[in-house]
């Protein structure tokens, strides 16, 4: 692992109600026998990650009395009914001016990565005209890493719950696939299902 100066920010997205969870914000999901956020948080941290940046939506009040989050910047995100994009616009927002040179994107809702291969992602920083995704046999997914030249193209362009997809489409090129198969899986938890299946 290669030491984070600062310069790349952990942006967590954990503003999502659970529409298809019956309205439970995945944040408060139980895992580990804490909620869900903090582990998250600490993926980030434990990867290197030395500013974390939370942003908050379905129950931002209950979240922040819950969760152990020491350290983080907790980011409201009022328009979080809105998607992905909302959430991702508002984090972006928030690390203006903090001197990052970096976004690492994870999703709350994801615990099947863990330090390991967000780790690997950090290190793919080169300036702020990276782009690195984690990607699975070869196949892009999450986490992401957005270097700042591309937070106002990406802010522009994330929109309902297509957060930087349509952004980082159009610059495939650019982007290092870093490949995290062997170290994590990228289940997301959607369902009741997913619930018994990955969450205990």
């Amino acid at each position: 692992m290669t030491e984070n100066d600062g310069r790349v920010a952990g942006l967590l997205l954990a503003a999502g109600g659970g529409r298809r969870l019956g309205g439970r914000p995945k944040a408060l999901l139980e895992h580990r026998g804490r909620p869900l956020v903090e582990y998250a948080a600490g993926v980030l941290r434990d990867a290197g990650c030395t500013r974390v940046h939370v942003v908050l939506g379905a129950a931002a009040d209950a979240v922040r009395e819950r969760a152990d989050l020491p350290g983080c910047v907790l980011v409201d995100n009022p328009e979080w009914e809105e998607g992905m994009g909302s959430s991702l616009r508002a984090g972006l927002e928030s690390l203006r001016g903090t001197g990052a040179g970096a976004a690492l994107v994870s999703l709350v809702d994801q615990p099947g990565i863990g330090p390991e291969a967000t780790a690997r992602l950090l290190a793919a920083h080169r300036s702020p005209a990276t782009l690195a995704a984690a990607s699975y046999e070869g196949k892009r997914g999450h986490p992401v890493l957005l270097g700042a030249d591309h937070w106002a193209g990406i802010a522009a362009t994330a929109t309902s719950d297509q957060g930087a997809r349509a952004y980082l489409k159009a610059h495939a090129d650019a982007i290092t696939l870093v490949e995290c198969a062997d170290v994590a899986q990228p289940y997301d938890v959607d369902t009741a299902a997913d619930l018994a299946r990955y969450l205990q």
